[in-house]
């Protein structure tokens, strides 16, 4: 979805500082963002990341042993993804949330989806759509790792807040049974963000309320 400029609204104010944002991007891990939460990514496979931003996460995937389609709708920022990760294993893709029509246009399921600093950039329809969109992506027993954003919203950035409890709940609706959540401080020692990882797991079929795991919580 793209506005009268062409552009996805998201993405707004990501291209003029992508320079600033890749120093800032690769200054922190993967791991760092996910901690424990990382225990639940499957040990090999096909993964998506969706909002790839400078690969950082895609090149610690493609480490894990992972086939990564890097998604990135900032021309930018997929231009410093490609210079400061060149590994073969990472493909790149212009596209974004919520249709991913060029990623649905493709064969096969992923048995990872990753989606960092992504969620808060959609409106509440636009998290319903992308939903069934990401659950039909995702291969049976396929997990997804998310961080959701809350705080100020910087000037000329489109983003929502997004409450963690009903986006579990209307992930469950799909089918996606959350395994764990981590509510932490912001890493770039912002005192007005915070942020929640969650991590799901696909499984063959809705469940119902009753048969929902109990998920772990970590610091």
């Amino acid at each position: 979805m793209t506005d009268a400029t062409g552009l996805v609204p998201g993405t707004a104010g990501y291209g003029d500082q992508a320079d600033l944002l890749a120093e800032q991007y690769e200054s922190v891990t993967f791991d760092g963002i996910y901690g424990p939460l990382t225990e639940f990514i499957p040990g090999s496979g096909r993964a998506l990341d969706i909002g790839a931003g400078t690969g950082r996460d895609a090149a610690a995937l493609a480490a894990r042993g992972f086939q990564v389609l890097a998604v990135e709708p900032t021309t930018e920022l997929r231009a410093h993804g490609q210079r400061l990760h060149p590994d073969p294993k990472i493909s790149w893709l212009d596209d974004s949330l919520p249709e991913l029509s060029k990623v649905r246009a493709q064969d096969g399921l992923y048995d990872l989806i990753l989606m960092t600093a992504v969620w808060m950039h959609l409106d509440t329809e636009e998290q319903d759509r992308a939903l069934s969109r990401i659950s039909s992506l995702l291969a049976p027993m396929g997990s997804i790792l998310m961080s959701v954003r809350r705080g100020t919203v910087p000037a000329g950035r489109r983003m929502f807040e997004v409450p963690v409890d009903p986006l579990i709940a209307k992930a469950h609706g799909h089918g996606l049974t959350l395994l764990g959540r981590r509510d932490t401080g912001d890493m770039f020692g912002r005192n007005d963000v915070t942020w929640s990882k969650l991590a799901f797991k696909k499984m063959s079929s809705a469940p119902s309320s009753s048969s929902q795991t109990t998920p772990i919580s970590v610091p």
